[in-house]
């Protein structure tokens, strides 16, 4: 009988573990959500569809794209944040929302550290400085000097205020030194409309939307604010190369998830999203796109987006740029 006993008190640790461990090994049980809180088009959707078809193959279930715009990001990011941690719902989380919306929103119904588990980096990308096609100005050393001269005269667009279009836009004008006038919109896609339409002269954001109009020559690209070309864009100078290297403007995008989502799960997340990021298609799509896809671990994914939270939220601040 005493051995009896001290058996079942061996085996109770070991049985109390199974239940857990057999929803992390039934896991994904149901299709699998990725959030994305901008409309079709931009840069955070680009990310996220690159990944769609390869993780629905590796995880033998259906992964789908859920648009959430609006509010600067915050809608699809309080989705996000609100579902269940369970590793059914995805964000596909950009650096401007993530760094930058808690330095310029007081009282923000999230936090990036507390409420959000970094997975994976999808894509990195440049941004590029685009012009409209009636600007008088076809380099970058061209434009400073345009607006130098027509200082308050000269718009830039915006996917709306505090995006990082809009805090581009601002360092722009403080790095060149000439004062330009912020036109926000409700997205990429229609400040980038604008912007080939000749409504507005100038416009910083990431290459994707705007490769097939810069190569059809409907809008002017000026300049790669970044340390490389983009593959999408290799006959495009750098900023230092157009001469203005102080100004740089990289973005990236990453899959994020709700605090809370078990460890085994988030590893293996990592693991086939890394794999699709080193896929020779994978990557070819995306370089097309104008981005490059990055394979990170978790730890290293944490540590960049919380310098981020630090660097980007000092250029905020310093530019006084405040979203009620």
């Amino acid at each position: 009988m005493h051995h009896l006993k001290r058996r079942a008190l061996l085996a109770a640790p070991a049985l109390a573990l199974l239940p857990a461990t057999g929803r992390a090994q039934a896991w994904p049980n149901r299709t699998i959500t990725i959030i994305v809180p901008n409309p079709p088009g931009g840069g955070s959707d680009f990310a996220a569809r690159l990944f769609v078809e390869g993780l629905s193959h590796a995880l033998g279930q259906s992964v789908v794209i859920d648009n959430r715009p609006g509010a600067n990001g915050n809608i699809g990011i309080q989705a996000a944040v609100r579902a269940a941690p369970d590793g059914n719902t995805l964000l596909m989380q950009y650096s401007g929302y993530h760094a930058g919306n808690p330095a310029m929103i007081h009282n923000l119904s999230w936090d990036p550290i507390r409420d959000l588990t970094p997975v994976a980096m999808a894509t990195m990308a440049p941004h590029v400085i685009l012009g409209a096609p009636n600007l008088p100005a076809n380099t970058l050393q061209e434009f400073i000097a345009y607006a130098r001269a027509n200082p308050g005269r000269v718009n830039f667009a915006s996917a709306g205020n505090g995006s990082i279009q809009h805090i581009a836009g601002e360092v722009l004008a403080r790095t060149i030194g000439a004062e330009m006038v912020h036109v926000p919109y409700r997205g990429a896609a229609q400040a980038l409309q604008d912007v080939a339409g000749g409504r507005v002269e100038i416009f910083i954001t990431t290459p994707s939307s705007a490769i097939a109009l810069v190569q059809a020559g409907t809008v002017k690209a000026l300049a790669m604010a970044s340390a490389q070309r983009s593959s999408g864009l290799p006959d495009v100078p750098t900023t230092a190369e157009a001469g203005l290297p102080s100004f740089t403007m990289d973005a990236w995008f990453a899959f994020f998830a709700p605090a809370g989502v078990p460890a085994p799960i988030l590893a293996r997340l990592n693991a086939e999203l890394c794999k699709l990021a080193e896929n020779p298609t994978v990557r070819r799509r995306a370089e097309e796109g104008g981005a490059r896809t990055v394979a990170m671990t978790i730890p290293e994914l944490d540590a960049l987006a919380r310098h981020e939270i630090e660097t980007l939220g000092a250029v905020i601040r310093g530019a006084n740029i405040v979203l009620e």
